[in-house]
């Protein structure tokens, strides 16, 4: 089967996709690039054009390139030429399950989780709850004709889209003035709010094996330059720390990887995933999973892989192996 890269999108996290895309074509350097552009038609991309855009979590990308048809089309295309797609996507319909749904109805293998667990993770509120099912504690939800009371009670708050990522849209509710701010947000899209949890910020990531079996992968201890860990912290702030393997005890680090496994399970997750935490002096605090997390030179799963001893390009040549197998079954 041909392997092809596609990164872009539609949504506002396409500028953290073609970052991802730089890596896993060198990676993968002889995959070929299709970049899905914000109007959804599909290009084809050359390598130096890739590789020569410098600034990618800030400039918006071009392929200089005809287009081969709006996403339904290039998906069409795929099924022709029996394509596997390596998803170098995040968020909008490229996380949240309906492109894996498209791709499902077609036949063609991709990386990551399926329709149903892209869709489940997506919705913050929902994951939230499959985990609590499972055993993996998050903080408790506030509803928004709640929030004065709630801020009254807990002294600070947060609220972030339900459905985003990239810390896109983090609204911190520090004062009866920062209510404005989320009740306007909240006339837009859907927001979770919730008490403001102090402590150290944790991710650890899982991956599925080639036969099946899940590993968690070394937990990463996040260390914000001043402040939260926002859009620029993750990627533009020079200052932010990324520890791995964490500087967390036995017991923190084994509890995050366990609460990791169940999370991914409770999900239904499939090749790979992140979950975030929040450390705090009685144990983990769930927030979210990622079920296609940066894989950026800067994003924090590569690192948790070359931490463990895996190499960029076997993890990725497994999950196209895998995808290959879901597919066929």
């Amino acid at each position: 089967m041909r392997t092809t890269i596609l990164f872009g999108g539609t949504n506002k996290e396409r500028l953290v996709s073609v970052a991802t895309a730089q890596a896993l074509h060198q990676a993968l350097p002889d995959a070929d690039l299709w970049f899905w552009d914000a109007d959804d038609t599909v290009h084809e991309t050359r390598s130096e054009v890739l590789l020569k855009h410098a600034r990618p979590f800030e400039d918006s990308f071009k392929s200089g390139t005809p287009s081969i048809g709006r996403i339904e089309q290039a998906l069409d295309r795929a099924r022709t030429d029996e394509r596997v797609l390596v998803l170098g996507l995040h968020g909008g319909i490229a996380e949240n399950g309906e492109l894996q749904a498209m791709c499902e109805m077609r036949g063609i293998p991709f990386t990551g989780s399926d329709s149903a667990s892209s869709h489940l993770a997506f919705d913050k509120t929902a994951a939230k709850r499959f985990a609590e099912i499972a055993g993996v504690k998050g903080p408790p939800g506030v509803a928004l004709d709640d929030i004065e009371r709630a801020l009254s009670e807990y002294g600070r708050l947060i609220a972030k889209p339900t459905r985003d990522g990239s810390s896109y849209g983090l609204l911190f509710v520090n004062s009866t003035q920062d209510l404005v701010a989320v009740r306007l947000a909240a006339k837009n899209e859907d927001y979770l709010i919730e008490p403001f949890i102090a402590g150290t910020e944790a991710t650890c990531g899982v991956l599925e094996q080639l036969d099946g079996s899940l590993i968690a992968l070394p937990p990463i201890e996040i260390i914000p330059p001043d402040g939260p860990f926002d859009y620029v912290a993750k990627y533009l702030a020079k200052a932010t720390q990324e520890i791995c393997p964490g500087r967390f005890t036995p017991e923190i680090s084994g509890q995050l990887m366990e609460q990791s496994l169940k999370a991914h399970r409770a999900l239904s997750c499939g090749g790979y995933s992140r979950s975030d935490f929040i450390i705090t002096e009685k144990g983990p605090v769930y927030l979210e999973t990622n079920t296609l997390p940066g894989l950026t030179k800067a994003s924090l799963y590569p690192k948790a892989l070359k931490a463990h001893g895996i190499d960029f390009a076997d993890f990725l040549k497994d999950q196209i192996t895998l995808a290959v197998k879901r597919a066929r079954k």
